[in-house]
Protein backbone atom coordinates (compact mmCIF):
# COMPACT_ATOMS: atom_id res chain seq x y z
CA UNK A 1 0.00 0.00 0.00
CA UNK A 2 2.99 2.47 0.76
CA UNK A 3 4.92 1.45 -2.49
CA UNK A 4 1.33 2.84 -4.05
CA UNK A 5 1.03 5.95 -2.36
CA UNK A 6 4.71 6.69 -3.61
CA UNK A 7 3.71 5.91 -6.56
CA UNK A 8 0.71 8.39 -6.54
CA UNK A 9 2.83 11.01 -5.10
CA UNK A 10 5.69 10.53 -7.49
CA UNK A 11 3.18 11.05 -10.37
CA UNK A 12 1.12 14.32 -9.22
CA UNK A 13 4.81 15.53 -8.55
CA UNK A 14 5.77 15.14 -12.44
CA UNK A 15 2.32 16.57 -13.36
CA UNK A 16 3.35 19.73 -11.71
CA UNK A 17 6.25 20.06 -12.87
CA UNK A 18 4.86 19.29 -16.25
CA UNK A 19 2.35 21.53 -16.26
CA UNK A 20 3.60 24.54 -14.18
CA UNK A 21 3.96 27.24 -16.69
CA UNK A 22 1.25 26.37 -18.60
CA UNK A 23 -0.85 29.46 -19.40
CA UNK A 24 -3.02 30.58 -16.95
CA UNK A 25 -7.02 30.80 -17.61
CA UNK A 26 -8.70 34.24 -16.42
CA UNK A 27 -12.32 33.38 -15.60
CA UNK A 28 -15.61 35.77 -16.29
CA UNK A 29 -17.13 36.45 -12.43
CA UNK A 30 -20.11 38.36 -11.30
CA UNK A 31 -18.93 38.29 -7.73
CA UNK A 32 -15.58 40.23 -8.29
CA UNK A 33 -17.27 43.79 -7.24
CA UNK A 34 -18.20 42.46 -3.96
CA UNK A 35 -14.13 42.05 -3.07
CA UNK A 36 -12.82 43.92 0.01
CA UNK A 37 -9.31 45.06 -0.60
CA UNK A 38 -7.74 44.66 2.65
CA UNK A 39 -4.68 42.54 1.22
CA UNK A 40 -6.37 38.85 1.79
CA UNK A 41 -9.44 36.98 1.62
CA UNK A 42 -11.88 38.58 3.79
CA UNK A 43 -14.79 36.23 3.99
CA UNK A 44 -15.99 32.93 2.81
CA UNK A 45 -16.93 33.50 -0.82
CA UNK A 46 -14.96 36.69 -2.07
CA UNK A 47 -12.34 35.10 -4.16
CA UNK A 48 -14.45 31.57 -4.55
CA UNK A 49 -15.59 32.64 -8.28
CA UNK A 50 -12.01 32.75 -9.54
CA UNK A 51 -10.03 30.76 -11.39
CA UNK A 52 -7.11 28.79 -8.68
CA UNK A 53 -3.65 28.14 -9.52
CA UNK A 54 -1.14 26.34 -7.30
CA UNK A 55 2.37 26.15 -7.63
CA UNK A 56 5.12 24.81 -5.36
CA UNK A 57 8.95 25.80 -4.69
CA UNK A 58 9.81 23.50 -2.55
CA UNK A 59 8.12 23.86 0.66
CA UNK A 60 6.53 26.89 -0.04
CA UNK A 61 2.87 26.93 -1.67
CA UNK A 62 1.81 30.39 -4.19
CA UNK A 63 -2.38 30.64 -4.66
CA UNK A 64 -3.34 32.33 -7.50
CA UNK A 65 -6.58 33.53 -8.18
CA UNK A 66 -7.33 35.60 -10.96
CA UNK A 67 -10.78 36.88 -12.59
CA UNK A 68 -12.11 39.78 -14.70
CA UNK A 69 -15.33 41.47 -14.29
CA UNK A 70 -16.50 44.65 -16.22
CA UNK A 71 -13.45 47.34 -16.45
CA UNK A 72 -11.17 45.11 -14.33
CA UNK A 73 -9.29 42.04 -13.64
CA UNK A 74 -9.03 40.93 -10.11
CA UNK A 75 -5.71 38.79 -8.54
CA UNK A 76 -5.20 37.50 -4.99
CA UNK A 77 -1.83 36.09 -4.62
CA UNK A 78 -1.53 34.14 -1.66
CA UNK A 79 1.75 32.59 -0.23
CA UNK A 80 -0.25 31.03 2.89
CA UNK A 81 3.28 28.92 4.20
CA UNK A 82 5.05 32.15 4.48
CA UNK A 83 4.03 33.42 7.99
CA UNK A 84 6.79 35.08 8.66
CA UNK A 85 5.17 38.85 7.27
CA UNK A 86 7.89 41.43 7.00
CA UNK A 87 6.65 44.98 6.06
CA UNK A 88 10.19 44.92 2.90
CA UNK A 89 7.72 41.63 1.35
CA UNK A 90 6.16 42.55 -1.93
CA UNK A 91 4.55 41.55 -4.98
CA UNK A 92 4.17 42.33 -8.47
CA UNK A 93 1.96 41.61 -11.51
CA UNK A 94 2.94 42.40 -14.98
CA UNK A 95 0.80 41.97 -18.12
CA UNK A 96 2.27 42.45 -22.20
CA UNK A 97 -0.84 43.54 -23.86
CA UNK A 98 0.58 42.99 -26.78
CA UNK A 99 1.96 39.22 -25.88
CA UNK A 100 5.53 39.73 -28.13
CA UNK A 101 7.88 38.36 -25.59
CA UNK A 102 10.36 41.34 -26.41
CA UNK A 103 13.71 41.33 -24.45
CA UNK A 104 13.45 45.27 -23.83
CA UNK A 105 9.97 46.07 -22.35
CA UNK A 106 7.88 48.55 -24.56
CA UNK A 107 5.00 51.04 -23.55
CA UNK A 108 2.42 48.30 -23.75
CA UNK A 109 4.39 46.57 -20.89
CA UNK A 110 2.86 47.47 -17.37
CA UNK A 111 3.67 46.13 -14.13
CA UNK A 112 1.93 47.13 -10.74
CA UNK A 113 2.90 46.23 -7.12
CA UNK A 114 1.96 45.67 -4.13
CA UNK A 115 3.77 46.13 -1.03
CA UNK A 116 3.25 44.94 2.63
CA UNK A 117 4.43 48.40 4.30
CA UNK A 118 2.31 50.83 2.23
CA UNK A 119 -1.78 50.57 1.00
CA UNK A 120 -0.65 52.17 -2.14
CA UNK A 121 0.07 50.53 -5.40
CA UNK A 122 3.06 51.40 -7.84
CA UNK A 123 2.61 51.35 -11.22
CA UNK A 124 5.65 50.67 -13.99
CA UNK A 125 5.45 50.50 -17.64
CA UNK A 126 7.97 49.83 -20.09
CA UNK A 127 10.14 52.60 -21.46
CA UNK A 128 8.42 54.50 -24.38
CA UNK A 129 12.09 55.13 -25.94
CA UNK A 130 12.79 51.52 -25.52
CA UNK A 131 16.65 52.31 -23.70
CA UNK A 132 15.48 50.19 -20.24
CA UNK A 133 12.90 48.37 -19.29
CA UNK A 134 10.63 49.91 -16.67
CA UNK A 135 9.85 53.34 -15.49
CA UNK A 136 8.17 54.59 -12.63
CA UNK A 137 4.11 55.92 -14.03
CA UNK A 138 1.49 57.57 -12.23
CA UNK A 139 -1.41 54.74 -11.13
CA UNK A 140 -4.62 55.08 -12.81
CA UNK A 141 -7.16 56.70 -10.07
CA UNK A 142 -8.35 53.08 -9.95
CA UNK A 143 -5.58 50.93 -9.62
CA UNK A 144 -5.67 48.75 -6.49
CA UNK A 145 -2.72 46.70 -5.07
CA UNK A 146 -2.37 45.99 -1.59
CA UNK A 147 -0.75 43.64 0.77
CA UNK A 148 -2.49 41.94 3.87
CA UNK A 149 -1.84 39.35 6.96
CA UNK A 150 -4.38 36.69 6.20
CA UNK A 151 -6.11 35.29 9.41
CA UNK A 152 -8.67 32.87 10.00
CA UNK A 153 -10.91 33.77 7.46
CA UNK A 154 -8.35 32.68 5.02
CA UNK A 155 -9.48 29.81 3.01
CA UNK A 156 -5.81 28.41 2.85
CA UNK A 157 -4.18 28.28 6.12
CA UNK A 158 -5.71 30.35 9.65
CA UNK A 159 -2.19 30.74 10.20
CA UNK A 160 -1.48 34.35 9.99
CA UNK A 161 0.36 34.89 6.57
CA UNK A 162 1.54 37.16 3.25
CA UNK A 163 -1.13 37.73 0.69
CA UNK A 164 -1.40 40.18 -2.04
CA UNK A 165 -5.13 42.04 -3.96
CA UNK A 166 -5.02 43.90 -6.85
CA UNK A 167 -7.85 45.28 -8.98
CA UNK A 168 -6.41 46.56 -12.43
CA UNK A 169 -7.86 48.80 -14.55
CA UNK A 170 -8.55 47.25 -18.34
CA UNK A 171 -8.05 50.92 -19.47
CA UNK A 172 -4.75 50.40 -18.86
CA UNK A 173 -3.42 47.05 -20.11
CA UNK A 174 -6.18 47.14 -22.76
CA UNK A 175 -8.82 44.17 -23.29
CA UNK A 176 -7.07 40.92 -24.95
CA UNK A 177 -8.08 37.61 -24.79
CA UNK A 178 -4.66 37.20 -24.00
CA UNK A 179 -2.02 38.64 -22.39
CA UNK A 180 1.88 38.04 -21.27
CA UNK A 181 2.04 37.39 -17.79
CA UNK A 182 4.38 37.67 -14.87
CA UNK A 183 4.14 37.52 -11.09
CA UNK A 184 6.94 37.43 -8.47
CA UNK A 185 6.78 38.02 -5.03
CA UNK A 186 9.29 38.55 -3.00
CA UNK A 187 9.72 36.97 0.97
CA UNK A 188 12.22 39.52 2.73
CA UNK A 189 12.47 36.82 5.78
CA UNK A 190 14.44 34.27 3.66
CA UNK A 191 15.57 36.77 0.85
CA UNK A 192 13.94 34.41 -2.01
CA UNK A 193 11.64 35.46 -5.00
CA UNK A 194 8.79 33.34 -6.11
CA UNK A 195 7.77 33.80 -9.85
CA UNK A 196 5.52 32.37 -12.29
CA UNK A 197 6.64 30.79 -14.91
CA UNK A 198 8.75 28.76 -12.34
CA UNK A 199 11.33 28.58 -14.63
CA UNK A 200 12.45 32.28 -14.31
CA UNK A 201 15.52 32.77 -11.63
CA UNK A 202 15.83 36.14 -10.41
CA UNK A 203 17.68 38.67 -8.27
CA UNK A 204 15.27 40.97 -8.73
CA UNK A 205 11.35 41.45 -8.73
CA UNK A 206 11.76 42.49 -12.36
CA UNK A 207 11.99 39.91 -15.07
CA UNK A 208 12.48 40.57 -19.11
CA UNK A 209 9.05 39.60 -20.87
CA UNK A 210 10.46 37.62 -23.19
CA UNK A 211 10.85 35.33 -20.30
CA UNK A 212 6.78 35.68 -19.19
CA UNK A 213 4.13 33.40 -19.53
CA UNK A 214 0.15 34.34 -20.79
CA UNK A 215 -2.82 34.57 -18.98
CA UNK A 216 -5.99 34.07 -21.50
CA UNK A 217 -9.97 34.78 -21.52
CA UNK A 218 -10.96 30.61 -22.39
CA UNK A 219 -14.09 32.14 -23.55
CA UNK A 220 -12.82 35.08 -25.34
CA UNK A 221 -15.11 37.05 -22.62
CA UNK A 222 -12.43 39.51 -21.33
CA UNK A 223 -12.64 41.71 -25.01
CA UNK A 224 -15.45 44.15 -25.57
CA UNK A 225 -16.97 44.40 -28.85
CA UNK A 226 -15.58 47.58 -30.54
CA UNK A 227 -18.54 50.02 -31.00
CA UNK A 228 -19.40 49.93 -34.29
CA UNK A 229 -20.15 46.22 -34.42
CA UNK A 230 -21.92 47.01 -31.03
CA UNK A 231 -24.24 49.39 -33.24
CA UNK A 232 -24.46 46.89 -36.47
CA UNK A 233 -26.90 44.43 -34.45
CA UNK A 234 -30.11 46.69 -33.86
CA UNK A 235 -29.32 48.34 -37.71
CA UNK A 236 -29.17 44.83 -38.76
CA UNK A 237 -32.51 43.92 -36.87
CA UNK A 238 -33.86 47.36 -38.18
CA UNK A 239 -33.23 45.69 -41.45
CA UNK A 240 -35.06 42.45 -41.15
CA UNK A 241 -38.18 43.84 -39.44
CA UNK A 242 -38.91 46.19 -42.46
CA UNK A 243 -37.26 43.73 -45.11
CA UNK A 244 -40.58 41.11 -43.56
CA UNK A 245 -43.13 43.86 -43.09
CA UNK A 246 -42.39 44.33 -47.05
CA UNK A 247 -42.91 40.48 -48.06
CA UNK A 248 -46.07 39.98 -45.97
CA UNK A 249 -47.16 43.27 -47.54
CA UNK A 250 -46.32 41.83 -51.13
CA UNK A 251 -47.94 38.50 -50.30
CA UNK A 252 -51.26 39.98 -49.32
CA UNK A 253 -51.09 42.09 -52.29
CA UNK A 254 -50.81 39.14 -54.69
CA UNK A 255 -53.45 36.90 -52.91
Amino acid sequence: MMQYWFVVVFALSLINIAFADEPIPITASGTMDQVRFDGKWSFETEWKQASLNTYAYGDEIMILRSAHQGDFVYILIDMYTDVSVDKEDKAIVCFDAGNEKNTIADSNDFCFMALMSIDTGITYQGSKKGDHNFELVENHPELIAIGGQSDENDRYSTIPHSSYEFKIPTEVIGRNSVYGFYLSVFDANSQNYYSYPLNITSISIFSSPSQWGEIYSPDKSLPEFDLPLLLMFPALGIVLYFTRRQRITENSEHE
